[in-house]
């Protein structure tokens, strides 16, 4: 894993336990590597490498060494799965975590959606909600101008986009998705507009957990992000395993399960 900061990451417990039950003779680690120093970190990457596992702010950067690029990448601009080898194939597995871990909890349509924040896991969720029949989302950020980008991706993916600040108005949906840094604290009357009649609530965040906006949310499933993370990192360990984030690994539901217990 890699990405600046870097020292929170779950990730290599979750990779670790799945790697022991799939038999894999592995090694998955974590290194600081900022996006200025991520051209020379890959350059210097041999043939013993199988990929990698990006986070902010590498995600941009991924997605531009990467010759190929699945559709969720293509879609988002930002790759967090690199598969090395004859050509290197670049994929974004959080649109699927958010896919998957709303499944889980029972989140399986929205048509009316609202995202908390404007920047690349924004983008990855815009297309997640697309994939479960949204066709509405109402984008909230501090700055809206800054939703520019969101506002072309929902053309591409079918879904209308309207951007507003945080504290604009609240309209009923039924889903609302969190992508704010973690710890971050809204002021009482913006958390408590939201939270109303905010349908669902996914929080990228989890840590710490309950987020401010989690614990102030009055009706609907609340899931944290600790969902996602186990979720996409699922479908990196299929495309290392296979090169394909579709084809499951051997026994996943014990695979899964001991990843759930590392978290």
């Amino acid at each position: 894993m890699w990405g600046d900061p870097i020292a929170h990451s779950k990730s290599p417990g979750l990779h670790a336990a799945a790697y022991r039950v799939l038999g894999l003779d592995w090694e998955y680690g974590r290194r600081q590597v900022s996006a200025e120093a991520f051209g020379s970190a890959y350059d210097e990457l041999d043939a013993s490498w199988r990929g990698l596992s990006l986070t902010m702010p590498l995600k941009e950067e991924a997605f531009r060494v990467a010759v190929t690029r699945d559709r969720h990448a293509e879609l988002t601009g930002a790759v967090n799965t690199l598969l090395l080898g004859d050509t290197t194939a670049g994929f974004n597995t959080d649109v699927g975590g958010i896919v998957d871990a709303l499944a889980e909890a029972g989140v399986a349509r929205a048509a009316s959606v609202r995202i908390l924040g404007a920047g690349a896991t924004a983008a990855s969720a815009l297309v997640a909600v697309s994939e479960i029949g949204a066709e509405r989302a109402d984008v909230r950020a501090r700055r809206p101008e800054r939703a520019a980008g969101l506002n072309a991706l929902g053309e591409r993916v079918g879904v209308a986009v309207r951007s507003q600040p945080l504290d604009a108005a609240a309209h009923p949906v039924d889903l609302t998705i969190s992508t704010l840094p973690s710890g971050t604290v809204l002021d009482e009357r913006t958390a408590t507009a939201l939270a109303v009649d905010g349908g669902a609530l996914f929080d990228a965040a989890y840590a710490p957990w309950p987020s401010s906006l989690a614990a102030r949310w009055q009706e609907g499933v609340v899931v944290s992000g600790l969902g996602m993370l186990l979720h996409q990192a699922v479908r990196q360990i299929r495309i290392f395993r296979h090169g394909d984030p579709l084809v499951e690994l051997p026994d996943e539901e014990a695979v899964i399960a001991a990843m759930r217990a590392a978290l």
